[in-house]
């Protein structure tokens, strides 16, 4: 399936670029650490789901980067931009070898089936 994303056609000439640019900045620091770190964890602070996913990759004996923006109430606009680049809806998002497997609980069913080593092997 493939997720919805509003067609280049469907938005203005005029704003294309604004839309393009926007929180561009967060989104390159994210791609950077997701190309240099076989695990990263993108997260804010004293959100008990980022700290039950870097818990359990600790748990696990997987070294991870960890990308924290903000807050609840800093940073905002800033996850939102991830949000929209992602289309993951929460925090954390939790990127495998550069592919995007969701948030904590995705994360430890993961660590269950044995599937995060084989991807971390591949």
């Amino acid at each position: 399936m493939t997720r919805l994303v509003l067609a280049e056609s469907a938005i203005h000439p005029s704003i294309r670029q604004r839309i393009a640019e926007h929180h561009l900045p967060v989104i390159q620091q994210v791609q950077s650490g997701v190309a240099q770190h076989a695990v990263v964890v993108v997260g804010l602070s004293r959100n008990p789901f980022v700290s039950k996913a870097r818990k359990a990759l600790a748990a696990a004996g997987v070294a991870h980067e960890y990308i924290e923006l903000g807050s609840y109430f800093s940073q905002w606009r800033l996850r939102n931009a991830l949000k929209m680049w992602t289309g993951w809806p929460t925090f954390p998002m939790v990127f495998v070898r550069g592919t995007l497997v969701g948030g904590a609980d995705d994360l430890r069913r993961l660590i269950d089936s044995g599937e995060l080593q084989a991807l971390l092997k591949a």
